[in-house]
């Protein structure tokens, strides 16, 4: 199985942010990946390798993303968890919104034939979650989104997705290629299952760190360079961020002699009862 995964890096959320006018100021910033990206990274190795036999590999995961020189880095965190190459299409962060994502991916995937597309569920950034689904819409694939389990069916064909809802989880069963978008349950140990792995087999919690063997061996994996003009797309912004200002400052908190003090308070000042 080839799987195509896109990261994206972001502010750290362990950072204050910290205002320029009427923008955040990014001068200092901590660019870490995106960790539901971080996740989907860890889901396409746990689908292409049989961790009964030592992690032997079985299919190839490539990893993209756009962005300046800087965000390359997030390719090399890949690349050292175990991803096998990397592509960087070079673009400003302010020259992106969705649907230009969606339409950098489709044209990789026509490029590169995977049979799975996997993205985080949202960029925690923005909270924005279109790219996944305008690539699917672009490409005429099935798609499935905020997958918190993911099975390989019917000799590799197929996927049963599992998604948490209101109700309990609902699976879906969508036919290869397809794009499927996860959530942050999909790390859990047995989240995954390819049939080569046994199925009793349980990971460790969460995305797996990269080891220092994994690290040099990232510095010679391959990494492609493109361009938005080689890739025939135009970075034609449709959502555009006007201005970005702070909430208001809270005001001081006051104290109450008693509860009914407070429900009148909560009633005829704050309106909330």
């Amino acid at each position: 199985m080839k799987i195509l995964v896109s990261l994206k890096r972001i502010p750290d959320p362990e950072q204050k942010t910290r205002f320029k006018g009427n923008a955040i100021d990014f001068s200092g910033t901590n660019w870490v990946p995106n960790q539901f990206d971080e996740y989907a990274v860890e889901t396409a190795l746990r689908l292409t390798e049989n961790a009964s036999a030592g992690n032997a590999r079985d299919g190839e995961v490539v990893v993209t993303t756009i962005g300046t020189a800087d965000a390359g880095k997030v390719l090399s965190s890949a690349l050292a968890m175990g991803a096998d190459r990397a592509i960087h299409v070079d673009g400003a962060d302010e020259n992106l919104d969705a649907d230009i994502v969606a339409q950098v991916m489709k044209k990789l995937v026509e490029a590169e034939k995977p049979d799975l597309v996997l993205m985080g569920k949202l960029a925690a950034d923005s909270e924005g979650n279109q790219a996944g689904q305008l690539l699917a819409g672009y490409l005429n694939w099935p798609q499935a989104t905020f997958a918190a389990g993911i099975e390989v069916v019917d000799g590799g064909k197929a996927l049963l997705v599992h998604r948490e809802v209101d109700s309990g989880v609902e699976t879906k069963k969508v036919p290869l290629p397809a794009v499927v978008t996860v959530d942050l349950r999909i790390v859990a140990p047995q989240a995954v299952k390819n049939g080569k792995t046994a199925a009793t087999h349980a990971y460790a919690e969460g995305p797996r760190y990269a080891s220092l063997k994994g690290i040099m061996a990232a510095k010679k994996k391959p990494t492609a360079k493109k361009t938005f003009a080689e890739l025939g797309v135009t970075p034609a912004l449709r959502v555009k961020t006007v201005a970005v200002e702070a909430p208001p400052a809270r005001k001081a908190g006051i104290k109450v002699g008693s509860v009914e003090e407070l429900v009148a308070k909560l009633h005829n000042e704050a309106k909330v009862l």
